[in-house]
């Protein structure tokens, strides 16, 4: 294999592991669910991946100007929020889909870059999969309070990007540390007081210390490579498969099996991502660690 294609396939394959290792992570995270709740959940995750990401960048390595701490404030405050509402969504409604319709949130980003004929044919795409997938009466029903979970982690995840976009300047390890710092002083309260002190028994920290590992250190640490060495386009190409990835493994994991109209409504949220990254003038991608 020439040099040119391994310096292409690694970092593709580094994406499609952070994608696997997010998927695998959070479908772990849903056996706390009986014994801590969403909210615990959440708040171990976010809490232990903040503290693993500040032992790995050390930011306080980096002088933080007011103006650069307030937009990593922001950044973080909407991850955290966002990671809330997904975790609270996974509690009703299956992990694939959850993930489809927050897919939602980066689509407008996307599709607000461009204003081609062809990108409301992406547009239509991503609307008739939301159709598919909102409890409307056809097919198998979703739980509606879980799918208005969801759709509130997707317009996070949207501010997410505008947010993390006025702090893209910065060492993305200085931004995504001291970002999830900000997002556990929403999350680790909200589960503190859900779940009290079940958060502090040894094995469901050791449980919560793996989920932060797998599904927010590995795959953020991936992504950072990746997006080192790939085109934005290829890696928005490749992070778009990431509801299909969910919906297989959560099939395997999590006994979550969709009817054949939810496939096809993920694989039109997929077929919207990979149109956008292509045709879009400015390809928009999420910093690292963006899906919760």
């Amino acid at each position: 294999m020439s040099t040119s294609r391994l310096s292409t396939f690694f970092p593709a394959l580094a994406v499609l592991g952070s994608v696997t290792s997010l998927a695998v992570g959070t479908s772990y995270a849903k056996q706390l669910f009986p014994l801590i709740g969403a909210q615990g959940t959440s708040a171990l995750r976010v809490g232990f991946s903040a503290l693993v990401l500040l032992m790995v960048f050390r930011p306080w390595r980096w002088t933080t100007s007011r103006a650069d701490a307030g937009a990593i404030f922001r950044y973080g405050i909407t991850l955290g929020v966002m990671n809330l509402l997904f975790y609270m969504a996974l509690r009703t409604i299956p992990f694939g889909i959850a993930v489809a319709i927050e897919f939602c949130g980066p689509l407008a980003v996307a599709m607000c870059s461009s204003r081609r004929p062809v990108d409301f044919v992406w547009v239509g795409c991503a609307l008739v999969g939301l159709l598919l997938l909102l409890p409307l009466g056809h097919g198998e029903p979703l739980d509606p309070v879980g799918v208005m979970f969801a759709l509130g982690a997707a317009v996070c995840w949207a501010l997410y990007i505008i947010f993390g976009k006025r702090a893209g300047h910065l060492p993305a390890g200085h931004t995504v540390s001291l970002g999830l710092c900000a997002a556990a002083l929403v999350v680790v309260p909200v589960g503190v007081a859900h779940a009290g002190m079940a958060l502090l028994e040894p094995r469901i920290l050791l449980f919560g210390l793996g989920v932060a590992i797998v599904s927010s250190a590995i795959p953020m640490s991936l992504e950072m490579m990746a997006l080192k060495r790939l085109p934005k386009e290829t890696f928005g190409i490749l992070i778009s498969m990431e509801p299909a990835v969910a919906a297989l493994l959560a099939m395997g994991l999590l006994a979550e099996h969709l009817t054949p109209l939810q496939w096809a409504a993920i694989g039109c949220t997929v077929v919207a991502s990979v149109g956008s990254t292509l045709t879009a003038k400015r390809a928009v991608v999420p910093l690292p660690g963006a899906p919760a």
